[in-house]
């Protein structure tokens, strides 16, 4: 075997912890695999008396990540802190500019800085592998990049936020109300210390913004990721959804249009006996079409120590090989701007609206969707409540540009109570 490949982890959390935990417990094996060892020389957390459920003694210790990444000992820097500023930034140019590769979990830093940083790795002849980034344990990064380079690709989609996905599954299988689901994944420790990175779906944005720099050879621009988060969904919603045959996801899509670059994050209904429409609990799932392939899905754990650490372990093993490719599966300064699109697609819509009860209510929401070129494919109204009326419509096909323009003059008619919420229903 040639010389070990030595590494130095920065931060020791959930991940850090368990990427240590495979090494220490599969070292023969990971080595057999790889062609070298992985042999971790130094460690970096801001708190060295913490018991981490891990034997330390055997790695120096630098309490300053950016020491670490200066290391001269270290061929290889795991960035596991998070933060797309600060610390994290601060260490991974250092390693860069040290000549060292870099293995990191951190979507928000490469969501925000990914172009700036692959060119000054590709530059100094370093890689930066990030499988641990997006969707955990699923390879969803190797597919693209190596599995499916073949492929002229047409469509990313997923469920990239296990959280967003464990609350709303819960509220339909529990029948609860989203704040009461949303504490509960507070006390089990399914938030963000930030809840809003998951439930504005800031977090699933930063990984849909990666894959599609990828799928589309375009430069990483999260600025332009549509995000809605799933705040304002109700059970009545999840409920009514179900009566038509529908789940609601907090759905990720890219995809290159004649007028740009489409990436939105927001909640969508899908069919119910889809992939995506039976997704349970924290999972993931990610969804991606090329020309020559058609579709292939990606189904499995999001997050946590084992499915996270074992995507770095993934990247190690591939840098240990001399496998070494550009950040963002081809050379940065080849990179596009691309170009970004609203939601130019026409799709069928979800609508809710409480209409108030007076005769000829329907008469006038139908006449100002006719307005907008919108015409209704299906409609229910339910039981009348304190003198409205919850009416659901499933629109033909249409865009985003012409719901939001009836939806504006909704307010004249004097017949929709309170704010209409519209939900795309996405085709997979």
């Amino acid at each position: 075997m040639t010389a070990p490949l030595r590494i130095g982890v920065a931060g020791l959390g959930t991940v850090g912890a368990g990427v240590l935990r495979i090494l220490q417990t599969h070292g023969p094996l990971i080595a057999a695999r790889a062609g070298r060892s992985i042999e971790v020389v130094a460690v970096s957390a801001r708190d060295r008396s913490r018991d981490r459920g891990v034997p330390l003694e055997a790695y120096a210790w630098e309490s300053d990540p950016v020491a670490l990444a200066r290391h001269p000992d270290i061929d290889v820097i795991v960035e596991l802190m998070g933060g797309h500023e600060g610390a994290a930034k601060d260490a991974l140019e250092a390693a860069i500019a040290s000549g060292k590769d870099v293995v990191t979990a951190n979507k928000a830093l490469l969501a925000h800085h990914g172009q700036a940083l692959a060119l000054a790795a590709e530059e100094a002849g370093r890689v930066i592998r990030f499988e641990a980034a997006v969707a955990g344990g699923i390879p969803v990064i190797k597919a693209l990049t190596e599995g499916m380079a073949g492929n002229q690709m047409t469509r990313v989609m997923g469920v990239m936020n296990g959280t967003c996905n464990y609350i709303l599954t819960r509220m339909e299988s529990a029948g609860l109300p989203y704040e009461e689901v949303f504490e509960e994944a507070r006390q089990l420790g399914y938030l963000e210390a930030d809840p809003r990175l998951d439930v504005d779906g800031i977090d699933a944005g930063h990984k849909l913004s990666l894959l599609a720099s990828i799928a589309f050879g375009t430069q990483v621009d999260f600025d332009h990721v549509d995000l809605e988060g799933i705040g304002s969904i109700t059970i009545e919603d999840i409920r009514r959804a179900a009566d038509m045959g529908f789940r609601i996801k907090l759905l990720g899509v890219a995809q290159m249009t004649g007028r740009g670059l489409e990436q939105r994050m927001q909640p969508c209904l899908v069919p119910a006996t889809s992939p995506l429409g039976q997704l349970q609990g924290g999972t993931n799932m990610v969804v991606l079409e090329g020309d020559a392939v058609g579709q292939i899905v990606l189904r499995g754990p999001g997050a946590g120590a084992g499915p996270t650490a074992s995507a770095v372990l993934s990247d190690l093993v591939d840098i240990a090989r001399g496998n070494r490719l550009p950040t963002f599966g081809q050379p940065a300064m080849t990179l596009t701007r691309a170009r970004p699109a609203q939601a130019a697609v026409p799709a069928p819509y979800y609508l809710r609206l409480q209409l108030v009860d007076k005769p000829g209510a329907l008469a006038k929401v139908a006449r100002v969707l006719g307005d907008s070129g919108i015409s209704i494919d299906r409609m229910r109204q339910y039981g009348h409540e304190d003198g409205t009326a919850p009416v659901l419509i499933v629109t033909h096909k249409t865009t985003r540009i012409a719901l939001d323009e009836a939806m504006a003059a909704f307010p004249a008619t004097a017949v929709v109570a309170g704010d209409p919420v519209a939900l795309r229903i996405e085709a997979v």
